[in-house]
């Protein structure tokens, strides 16, 4: 539990009186995948899955990113962001073993190129749970060789890139990768403990690699915060590399408590608009982290919310509100001592959530299944994520939408002992 790990917390939450903003330094940014949002998808592990009905929806060409990178990279510059997460597809720079896409690298030196001329910091990252089908056909995670494979790809694109001084992320999330695997058929139960192993290979493999080339480097493996059982979770991959962190990335979205304790199980059963929101889980997630690692950086890598198609949410959040009220706790946190240096929002346009067009998070809706032109049409989230960017923050007397759970189950027991008030 957080309670017992011996070091010093920081100190309680900053008084509702003073929000003071995140400052000139601060990194907004936000967030994407390569496979979720580019289309023309080459062979992967992921094409294999959808073309065994193992997915709700085709994959046609997602949102799209292939084509208009340049016009949703030019939406996030009016955001007024400073960083723009992407990843670089190994199936597509790779395609067949040893055989290297020219063309496809010219497709991310153009994307890259585009984010730093518009004044925004590349943040990468390697393994966003997508590999080559000859990958698959050599078995993907289950064998051995794949942790020298992966190595080989990551050199290949931090021998690249590590000029444009980006921010990296090696494995997206890596328990839900294993968790993905596993419901897709990719590894068996009894693969898990070692693919996790070769995750934490593949991790360790590049990160002095990365610190060779890019010497000022800041890398992580940013974490799918578990409600309840991160520090569980932590034992199979973070607590393993914690040597080799830069900065914990952190992925929250949901929460839970005493008096809605089943919260996730509605976003682990496809349907995550259903799920508690909960933002002031962020304030607790970070505090976890604040205690687990004194002074270390935190950067929330992904945070947004879930809709249905778009429509209003059950609960009638709106994303500005959500979007709001996240941020407040951000400043909270901050203001509490927390070392917090960046937040990304997931997503800029809605994309392909692992096998759904259903789930939509983006800051521009694109109706995929029904929308032949794609078109990205903002959501309320969009004017209230600009005036966020340019004031650093909600205002000094703004005040969250929603109270703070009873008994939050966020980092317990800390999160219900000691709980902040709104």
């Amino acid at each position: 539990m957080a309670l017992c790990l011996g070091v010093t917390a920081p100190a309680a939450a900053s008084p509702a009186t003073a929000l003071p903003p995140l400052g000139h330094d601060f990194l907004w940014g936000v967030a994407s995948s390569g496979f979720q949002s580019e289309g023309y998808a080459p062979d992967s592990n992921w094409t294999r899955y959808i073309a065994q009905g193992r997915t709700e929806d085709p994959y046609r060409n997602s949102v799209d990113f292939r084509h208009r990178y340049a016009a949703d990279i030019a939406r996030a510059k009016g955001l007024g962001v400073k960083v723009y997460r992407i990843s670089v597809e190994w199936a597509r720079i790779e395609p067949r073993p040893d055989v290297w896409d020219e063309d496809a690298f010219r497709f991310y030196d153009n994307v890259i190129d585009d984010i730093r001329a518009s004044g925004m910091r590349p943040m990468i990252t390697l393994d966003h749970w997508v590999y080559p089908g000859w990958e698959v056909d050599r078995g993907g995670w289950r064998n051995p060789g794949m942790v020298d494979d992966w190595v080989i790809n990551a050199r290949k694109v931090v021998d690249r890139y590590a000029g444009d001084d980006p921010l990296w992320v090696t494995i997206n999330e890596p328990t839900a990768y294993v968790g993905m695997e596993l419901r897709n058929g990719g590894i068996a139960p009894t693969d898990a403990p070692a693919m996790l192993d070769r995750l934490v290979a593949a991790h360790d493999g590049i990160y002095d690699y990365i610190h060779r080339v890019q010497p000022r480097a800041m890398v992580t493996s940013n974490v799918a915060y578990i409600t309840g059982a991160e520090a569980a979770a932590d034992r199979l991959f973070e607590d393993r590399i914690a040597s080799r962190l830069d900065f914990v990335g952190i992925d929250y979205y949901y929460g839970a408590s005493l008096t809605d304790p089943l919260s996730a199980v509605a976003a682990l059963t496809g349907q995550p608009w259903k799920a508690t929101l909960q933002p002031e889980g962020i304030y607790y997630a970070l505090g976890f982290y604040a205690r687990k690692f004194p002074g270390k950086p935190l950067y929330v890598v992904e945070n947004g919310m879930p809709t249905d198609n778009g429509a209003p949410r059950p609960d009638g959040y709106t994303r500005a509100d959500n979007l709001r009220d996240t941020v407040y706790w951000l400043q909270r946190a901050k203001a509490a001592g927390m070392n917090l240096i960046g937040y990304n929002y997931w997503s800029v346009t809605d994309n392909y959530e692992w096998g759904s067009y259903r789930p939509r998070f983006g800051l521009y809706t694109v109706d995929v299944l029904t929308d032949p032109t794609l078109t990205r049409r903002p959501t309320d989230a969009v004017p209230a994520y600009t005036a966020i960017t340019r004031a650093g923050g909600v205002p000094t007397g703004y005040r969250p939408t929603r109270a703070p759970a009873p008994c939050s189950l966020v980092d317990p027991p800390e999160s219900c002992l000691h709980p902040v008030t709104g």
